[in-house]
């Protein structure tokens, strides 16, 4: 099963800030859309929470802590452990955040899709973790200028563990 965390990061690795993004970036919602439809997609209750409905075509499982905690439509486990047993049988998973559940998951990640929002956000309060270069080979790099719609440049990475 391919573990794939997938974010949209800023260079100072900036996430989030009051439980939203801290950009607008179309393409890259496409971009997301078209890569985790039809797929489970780990994520943490804030996460869930942030979204104003079920994202279609998706299969939730979210990772809370909070006893009772059971939103419809959505299948909820205690950790990351319990969230990948969910996922059994599936050919790809993607792991959607927030940064708690990134930092978690990205010893067990075996691709990474990344937006790299050209940017910095010193007030951000949610941070992707560190991606130490020697355990991944860049694979894909594809550069988009700012333009009407995307108030900054953004690179799409994927990247594949080596180590």
């Amino acid at each position: 099963m391919q573990i794939i965390a997938i974010a949209a990061v800023a260079e100072d690795r900036a996430l989030g800030k009051n439980n939203d993004l801290l950009w607008h970036l179309p393409n890259d919602f496409k971009r997301f859309k078209q890569l985790t439809t039809g797929h489970f997609i780990i994520m943490g209750r804030k996460t869930l929470e942030s979204f104003p409905k079920l994202l279609p075509n998706r299969t939730h499982v979210v990772v809370s802590r909070q006893k009772n905690y059971q939103p419809e439509g959505v299948l909820v486990v205690a950790n990351l452990q319990e969230a990948l047993e969910q996922c059994k049988g599936q050919e790809k998973v993607y792991v959607i955040g927030g940064g708690q559940i990134y930092q978690q998951s990205l010893p067990l990640c075996t691709h990474l899709e990344i937006t790299l929002v050209h940017a910095h956000f010193p007030d951000a309060e949610v941070h992707f973790p560190e991606i130490d270069e020697n355990q991944w080979k860049l694979t894909f790099k594809e550069f988009h200028p700012k333009d009407d719609k995307h108030a900054y440049d953004f690179t799409y990475l994927t990247y594949e563990r080596i180590v």
